[in-house]
């Protein structure tokens, strides 16, 4: 009993993760393909005696044909191989590997006739240098594939998880990453600007896709994606994984800042305080292992007004005007933070727009007044221009000449709505007050 060959077959389904059985079946293919390789080696050898025999008019074809019914077979339990090969009764024998005489089959049985099949044993062990190559080769082969398809099946279920990897070397602008039965690779639009890619550090990835390169599996890595951000708080906070507590979105710069919207299922427990921590040892986790990317927890909150003020934290927000049509938002802050609603290069504004999905508009109060005058003007305009219009239409023409010195006079004494401050005044205050489309300006001028 081969022992020792069973032994070995189960320390190779345990390194390269690929079935016991699908080994044997390459290994029982490889079998049959080195004894078609030995039998066309003795074919030619066959034909080259019958050459110099002065025979050579008598050549049979080749029967080297996947339809020969040669088949090989391992037994699971003992390790014994054995190839197993179909042989004809023929009047004359031609090729003594394939057919058998007459008197040759009824020595084995006097039932044979011509014409009849019986199946030969064939010991592997008798093979020739040649036909050990080829099953060799066939082997390495059946094995690529289906370690192939072992990769894919396996990596395609697990894309959009997370893997640990070890970095093995950079190939251009592409870093090799070891993360276990395969080799991965991270895209340069996919890497991060603080990480440093060196040799054999340990970092986690975020699965991308199994894609094909070379007609082999390649599996597509990120350290960019704003899914390693979640899949590492679901790692480090256990009230996410239990459902308490749900991250609702994120918006993230690689290398740069993270803002993430969480929310709490159970009323008991605060959604920032479970992601941050106590002393805020959980975020500071996933802040080390993206090499101190800044990263915002903040409450996401049904009303859209409240949860666009938090995502623009750490500014204060004094007021948003919402436009449900165009789903964008003015928002108005001091003075002195309109900068910091800003940010850098716009890019607080701009992780808010991404967090919240709504378009932000971001104001001084200052700038949020002179709209309003600037409003108030182009309505006060439209207001004397219709009251001189319904004026015309209703006396007709010659009324209108009649007082147009009169009009033409009123007009010069508020030549200007800043010559009047108190009904600026006033009109600011009522849009302060209310929704600015509610505001009745042609009453205010009245009054």
């Amino acid at each position: 009993m081969n022992h020792e060959f069973i032994e070995a077959l189960r320390l190779l389904e345990k390194e390269r993760g690929i079935e016991m059985e699908t080994l044997i079946e390459a290994i029982e293919g490889a079998l049959v393909a080195a004894y078609r390789r030995e039998f066309e080696i003795r074919s030619k050898d066959r034909d080259k005696s019958r050459e110099r025999e002065g025979t050579a008019g008598q050549e049979s074809e080749s029967k080297h044909v996947d339809s020969d019914g040669i088949t090989a077979h391992i037994d699971r339990r003992t390790g014994e191989m054995r190839v197993y090969q179909p042989m004809t009764v023929v009047e004359e024998v031609q090729d003594p590997n394939s057919e058998l005489s007459l008197e040759q089959a009824h020595a084995l049985s006097p039932d044979l006739e011509l014409g009849d099949q019986l199946v030969r044993e064939v010991d592997p062990s008798h093979f020739g240098r040649l036909a050990a190559q080829t099953a060799k080769s066939v082997i390495n082969q059946k094995l690529s594939q289906a370690e192939k398809m072992r990769i894919h099946e396996e990596f395609s279920g697990r894309v959009g998880g997370l893997a640990s990897g070890i970095v093995q070397r950079r190939d251009r602008n592409e870093v090799l990453v070891d993360i276990g039965r395969a080799q991965a690779v991270l895209p340069y639009n996919q890497q991060s600007r603080l990480d440093n890619y060196t040799f054999r550090k340990h970092m986690r990835f975020y699965i991308l896709k199994v894609d094909q390169r070379e007609h082999r599996p390649v599996i597509m890595i990120s350290r960019s994606h704003p899914g390693l951000v979640r899949r590492l708080f679901e790692q480090e906070v256990p009230e996410i994984g239990a459902g308490i507590v749900e991250i609702v979105s994120i918006a993230r710069e690689a290398g740069s800042r993270t803002k993430m919207a969480v929310t709490s299922h159970d009323k008991n427990i605060d959604a920032v305080g479970a992601c941050v921590g106590q002393r805020g040892m959980r975020v500071q986790s996933v802040i080390t292992e993206l090499n101190g990317e800044k990263i915002d927890v903040i409450e996401w909150d049904p009303d859209i007004a409240e949860f666009i003020s938090s995502a623009l934290s750490p500014a204060r927000v004094m007021r948003v005007v919402l436009d449900e049509e165009d789903q964008s938002a003015r928002v108005i802050v001091a003075d002195h933070q309109l900068s910091l609603a800003i940010g850098k290069e716009g890019q607080n504004a701009r992780l808010a727009a991404k967090l919240t999905e709504w378009k932000i508009d971001i104001k001084s109060e200052t700038q949020y007044r002179e709209l309003l005058e600037a409003s108030w003007i182009s309505d006060f305009d439209e207001a004397v221009a219709a009251d001189e219009a319904e004026r015309e239409e209703a006396m007709g023409d010659d009324y209108f000449d009649e007082y147009d010195d009169e009009l033409n006079g009123v007009s010069q004494s508020m030549t200007s709505p800043a010559s009047s401050p108190g009904i600026i005044e006033s009109v600011i205050e009522a849009l302060d007050e209310n929704d600015p489309d509610e505001v009745d300006v042609e009453n205010n001028l009245q009054g």
